[in-house]
């Protein structure tokens, strides 16, 4: 016993390891000491935005294709490469950026993103994986289509409370248990990711960071249940898309001999929840999310962007080092006071989030021009009604961070001149254009598998258990057939 005990710790530590390898890698690139002569000069920085030559994002379309390609082509190489093809394809970016702008833009632009924006996105989702990880769902649990659709409401329910990601990680293993008897139930995981990793987060800015971003600056933070009608419109026709769907393909499971009773106790086990005490380490982390936000407004300390000094004009915010403290400090209790057997039912693992943290790390870096064109050049986009900024937000939010592609559109309204609406840092936003907005980015997330970071995520465990997922293409594919039209609807009914 006490062997296999130290064998489980040691494949802990192992992927442990795995996981924050990428992130580790990428520290260690940031705070190297560079010389002062590679400090950025004060213009430099407004040289490159107006610059930068478009053919610079072929490493963020190089990530994407290897994302979608390479575990079709070469599976098992992907596995055990994506790290190295990520950082590949990063340093394909930076190697030619920093000799045309020089090495301390390089750093700058490299220190930005992963430090401000990958860092504390990947602890975040870490947390809430880990602490998620910690809830079991014990009892029989029957994959029938009332059963699907109700764990699939209260998951979207949960969404806009405790956060996208976490509603997916508390969510996904009961939805994968209910149906562990059904041979066809890919169907099952699509509209989870459509309906709980990414619509059910529209209603608060703890739901999704672009509308915490918006909290941040001046949107009130009820003003996001304005969402509530068109989230309950799409709610009504992908729940009676997904229940035709499963109904029909219940019944073919059922006339091929299979039943929601296989595998299953002869005594109906009552439904119950272990590790119920993790609620509170959630409920931890959602305060280090919120705090970020308020304590800049209240508190004289975090004031201003007041942190750690880093290089050049970028500085560590202490309100974020104080979200990082609290959200890791959650973790480490949950590991720690959360029984063994009760991850074991979860088939707790680190693979999903390890595999989240590779890929994105090279998504952020690889992405860095993209996100400077649209910044440059967001405002000469001509988009001047909420239908546009709609469809604006959405396409691009589907292949890049929804957070700083928000933020652009964001600004870009505030730019418009609006005298009634929203009172923001950025300028008046009509109400009308910033649900636009916020819709956009929070909704169409559900488009690709990149769109939002809890669809790798479910899509990953999916897989961990035996559920063969749809390609990338595969996938975009199903979302083109249900959420385009979908999309579409939105736009002529509430933007148009």
């Amino acid at each position: 016993m006490e062997t296999a005990c130290i064998s489980k710790r040691k494949a802990v530590v192992t992927e442990m390891k795995t996981l924050f390898r990428p992130l580790c890698l990428a520290l260690l690139l940031c705070l190297t000491s560079v010389p002062a002569a590679f400090a950025s000069e004060g213009g430099a920085h407004a040289i490159v935005s107006a610059t930068l030559p478009a053919w610079s994002i072929i490493p963020f379309v190089g990530m994407l294709l290897s994302i979608a390609i390479c575990p079709l082509v070469k599976p098992h190489w992907w596995e055990k490469n994506m790290l190295a093809v990520a950082i590949g394809w990063s340093l394909v970016f930076l190697v030619p950026f920093a000799a045309a702008y020089g090495m301390g833009e390089a750093l700058f632009r490299l220190l930005e993103s992963v430090l401000i924006d990958y860092v504390p996105f990947i602890v975040l989702l870490f947390g809430l994986f880990v602490v998620a990880g910690g809830i079991a769902v014990k009892g029989t649990l029957a994959g029938t289509p009332k059963i699907n659709a109700l764990l699939l409401l209260i998951g979207t329910v949960l969404a806009s409370w405790v956060g996208t990601t976490g509603a997916a990680m508390l969510m996904i293993r009961p939805v994968i248990k209910a149906n562990a008897w059904r041979q066809k139930k890919v169907h099952v995981i699509v509209f989870f990711i459509f309906l709980v990793a990414n619509m059910g987060g529209c209603l608060t800015p703890l739901g999704d960071p672009p509308l915490f971003m918006g909290f941040q600056r001046g949107v009130p933070f009820t003003w996001t249940f304005h969402l509530l009608p068109i989230l309950l419109f799409n709610m009504v026709i992908l729940f009676l898309v997904f229940f035709f769907l499963d109904s029909h393909l219940y019944k073919k499971e059922l006339a091929a001999g299979r039943s929601p009773q296989d595998n299953q106790p002869a005594e109906k086990e009552p439904i119950r929840v272990e590790g119920a005490h993790n609620i509170v380490f959630i409920a931890l982390i959602i305060v280090g999310v919120v705090a970020n936000g308020v304590l800049p407004k209240e508190f004289a300390f975090f004031a201003n962007g007041a942190g750690i000094p880093v290089y050049d004009e970028i500085v560590f915010p202490y309100a974020t080092v104080v979200e990082i403290i609290l959200i890791l400090l959650a973790a480490y209790l949950s590991l720690k006071t959360t029984k063994t057997e009760t991850r074991q039912l979860n088939e707790f693992t680190y693979a999903p989030i390890a595999e989240v943290a590779k890929l994105f790390i090279g998504i952020f870096i690889t992405m860095i021009p993209a996100l400077i064109f649209l910044k440059t050049h967001g405002a000469e986009l001509g988009l001047s009604e909420p239908w546009q900024m709609f469809w604006a937000t959405g396409a691009l939010s589907s292949f890049l961070d929804n957070t700083p592609t928000y933020l652009v559109f964001l600004q870009t309204a505030g730019a418009l001149g609006a005298t009634q609406g929203i009172a923001t840092s950025v300028g008046t936003v009509s109400q009308l254009m910033l649900e636009a907005i916020s819709a956009g980015a929070v909704f169409m997330g559900a488009n690709t598998y990149i769109g939002n970071a809890p669809n790798f995520m479910v899509k990953s465990i999916a897989e961990e258990n035996k559920i063969k997922m749809p390609s990338f293409f595969g996938y975009m594919g199903w979302s083109c057939a249900i959420l385009i039209p979908t999309f579409i609807l939105d736009m002529i009914i509430f933007f148009w």
